[in-house]
């Protein structure tokens, strides 16, 4: 099972709508997905259909009953394929509950480990604070995608989180996560300011940002009022179709970096 977090600098750049898009494109193209919602707002859990607010389990019970499971929380979803870890505003407490346990950063990567056979993908979206939440995510993680709002501040913010992902890769054991790349969200081509940034991104990160851009979408906006994603919502909009790109140039990542640690 591949595991990538979905992270951010900052909240408001598109990370779940990410998370739970890049989701249903792998589970339509074939995949068993298994989507982790560790954010405590809930928004993955509610963009795919399901209510945080009337869960008897969450991601958050499994991270500190060591005799919850994994699939003893998960829900299904709408898409075939398609599993749900889900959240509410408890999974905040969790930080807490785990306080004095030893190896605290380790419990979502042991936990994920004993579905790994159940699934092709598992896509967590992260909360956007570094806290022990983010931490447990990166750690589980192999891959990082991290969505980027194309604004004058975005660099910084991008190189702060790229060196909390290495990080964590040289402190923590067993880890081997990196950066999977860097996905434009709310992309306006028509604004002078987005296509200026679009470029500094490019030039400062190169192969890094991947090739496909989310645009700004209204029916975008509006899928997860519905509990939906895009591709059930909306699936012959532009979103949809941008949405299936990324999943695959994700993927055809991922199987890149698996031919050269074989080359290795």
């Amino acid at each position: 099972m591949k595991i990538i977090a979905v992270a951010n600098q900052k909240g408001g750049c598109g990370k779940t709508t990410t998370a739970v898009n890049l989701s249903a494109a792998l589970a339509i193209s074939g995949a068993r997905v298994l989507l982790v919602d560790l954010d405590p707002q809930g928004h993955a859990t509610l963009g795919i259909g399901h209510d945080p607010n009337t869960l008897d389990r969450t991601i958050g019970d499994a991270m500190v009953d060591r005799q919850v499971s994994i699939n003893d929380i998960t829900l299904e979803t709408r898409l075939s394929g398609l599993s749900l870890a889900p959240s509410n505003i408890m999974l905040g407490t969790v930080e807490l509950d785990l306080r004095d346990r030893t190896g605290k950063e380790l419990v979502l990567g042991e936990k994920l480990h004993m579905v790994s056979s159940q699934y092709d993908y598992c896509v967590i979206d992260c909360a956007p604070p570094l806290s022990l939440l983010m931490l447990n995510a990166l750690v589980a993680s192999s891959s990082v995608v991290v969505t980027v709002q194309t604004h004058y501040y975005a660099i910084e913010g991008l190189k702060r989180l790229l060196e909390t992902v290495h990080i964590v890769r040289k402190r923590f054991h067993p880890c081997d996560v990196k950066a999977l790349g860097l996905l434009l969200t709310f992309v306006e081509d028509r604004t002078l300011l987005c296509r200026q940034v679009q470029q500094q991104l490019r030039e400062f990160f190169g192969q890094l940002v991947f090739d496909t851009v989310i645009h700004r979408n209204v029916r975008l906006a509006e899928a997860p009022s519905a509990g939906e994603s895009i591709f059930t919502y909306a699936p012959k909009n532009k979103a949809a179709q941008e949405y299936m790109a990324f999943s695959q140039e994700a993927t055809k990542r991922l199987v890149q970096w698996e031919i050269q640690d074989g080359e290795a």
